[in-house]
């Protein structure tokens, strides 16, 4: 499945249901880039058991507010809506499966 580009108006839909795990990053940011090959690998390596998706945290303040993100890269899972799990910085493949497990 390929990771998904959200905004506000396709967020709510994207996470409300099963399992998504969602990159709150910038462009700009070094260690956001970092873990883009990462998030790739995962979501090949898991396929549609999960959803994964990305929000620009420039294009989309108002999400990036509704989280609380203060830095980046924030990784956050969510099972059926609600946040399960939340992770700032660079994280491994191992560290993401453990916080969608």
């Amino acid at each position: 499945m390929a990771i998904s580009h959200l905004s506000k108006a396709d967020f709510d839909a994207f996470t409300g249901e099963g399992v998504a795990l969602v990159d709150f990053w910038a462009t700009w940011c070094g260690p956001c880039r970092m873990q883009a090959p990462i998030l790739e690998n995962l979501d090949a390596e898991l396929g549609d058991s999960v959803k994964i998706g990305k929000v620009d945290v420039d294009e989309e303040p108002e999400l990036a507010q509704k989280f609380g993100i203060m830095s980046i890269p924030t990784l956050i899972a969510f099972k059926d809506g609600e946040v399960k799990a939340q992770a700032v910085g660079v994280q491994s493949i191992d560290q993401l499966k453990d916080m969608l497990a």
